[in-house]
């Protein structure tokens, strides 16, 4: 067939197929449907199992781990008051899983989030209460709050693209130096609350900063309630970073990257400027978790604010299948926990440790998705998730 009568003969089999072939949208539509299922059944059954071993464990000190799970969920979502603590407990961690599950995208490993949430924290609390003192007169809060989140952002971009360069630079594992700019963030912040930025107040007795001004504030959703429009912002943020990994050219090139370095970069992709970029991106993420905690929540920073945010960051994530979304869900779910726990001690009895040991249970489950697929018996497919490479690449 010459080359004429081929491009001429391509069209009409095209249309002769669509028309013997059904409508392709529903199709499309239930293939979405059952990749969106696939991902959170896993998930879904590590939480069930968690819980039932949770519960085994209540049982076998004696405690009622019916009883226990009734008041976890009414401490949780029972009550308008409720619903509100869960979404404060779930804001940071909202913006440190998108970044932990950021970094995964890219291949990579950001143990780093708790020094990048704290110094993010440390430079918004310092920005708020010290700038006006500096000018001699309120900002107003139109330029004060946007200097606030954006000074705080910016340092913990800083702090994690620190690791992604030593990386690119000398192939050093980004899990190591993580670990170790944890504790330099953590030890240095201690210091400066204990010295330098330490509130000067003749009643302060305690390692924290001196409160931030009105206008450095993020204020409240609704009137009488905690929650605040920084778990709104998280919200948009989880949009953000949807958009940048699945209609971006970066976030194309990230996704590569994390799939194949090597094949990457014989696509011509710069690794090492995207391992540093994937880190710093990951960095602002955990950064506006602590800025969150200080400009809508705490408005100061005190030297034992953070309660492990940025490692239960990594179950969010974990669980969330690094999906930004999926990380909302998580965030959520973990949050529900650590905001009903006081309820289910006081009515049951049982620990508020029991919450830790459950999260540690379903991060093994997530992490280790082989056990539930043995156990219910579910083949291995669908995406497998790529936590991090190894040494050297």
């Amino acid at each position: 067939m010459s080359c004429r009568g081929l491009v001429q003969y391509l069209p009409s089999m095209a249309d002769a197929q669509l028309a013997v072939a059904p409508n392709p949208k529903p199709q499309a539509v239930t293939s979405a449907l059952r990749s969106i299922g696939n991902a959170m059944l896993l998930p879904i059954l590590a939480i069930f199992v968690a819980l039932v071993l949770g519960g085994i464990i209540m049982w076998l000190v004696g405690a009622d781990p019916i009883e226990a799970y009734i008041g976890l969920f009414r401490g949780a979502f029972g009550s308008p008051r409720a619903i509100s603590e869960t979404l404060v407990w779930a804001s940071p961690y909202i913006f440190a899983g998108l970044g932990v599950a950021f970094a995964f995208k890219g291949g990579l490993f950001n143990i780093g989030a708790e020094g990048q949430l704290a110094i993010g924290a440390t430079t918004a609390a310092y920005l708020g209460f010290a700038l006006p003192k500096l000018l001699g007169q309120p900002i107003p809060a139109v330029i004060h709050l946007p200097i606030v989140i954006l000074g705080g952002c910016l340092a913990g971009a800083l702090w994690g693209a620190i690791p992604g360069y030593l990386k690119a630079r000398t192939g050093a594992h980004e899990v190591i130096n993580t670990i170790m700019m944890n504790y330099i963030a953590l030890l240095f912040i201690g210091y400066l609350l204990n010295g330098p930025l330490k509130d000067p107040s003749p009643t302060n007795v305690i390692a924290r900063t001196p409160e931030i001004a009105l206008g450095a504030r993020i204020p409240a959703l609704i009137s009488g309630y905690r929650v605040h429009w920084g778990f709104v912002l998280g919200i948009v943020m989880a949009f953000v970073v949807w958009w940048i990994l699945y209609r971006t050219t970066l976030g194309y090139e990230v996704r590569a990257v994390g799939a194949s370095p090597d094949a990457a970069k014989y696509a011509g992709m710069k690794v090492g400027r995207l391992f540093v970029v994937t880190m710093g991106i990951s960095g602002l993420l955990a950064g506006l978790a602590g800025v969150v905690e200080v400009a809508a929540l705490n408005f100061r920073h005190e030297l034992s604010f953070s309660v492990g945010y940025g490692f239960d960051a990594i179950t969010v994530a974990l669980l969330g299948r690094n999906n930004p979304f999926g990380v909302v869900l998580a965030a959520l779910l973990i949050g529900g926990m650590r905001n009903g726990a006081t309820q289910m001690q006081f009515v049951s009895q049982v620990p508020v440790d029991i919450i830790s040991v459950i999260q540690g249970l379903i991060l093994l489950f997530v992490a280790a998705d082989t056990i539930i697929r043995q156990i219910f018996r579910i083949r291995g497919t669908g995406e497998r998730m790529v936590l991090t490479r190894g040494w050297g690449e």
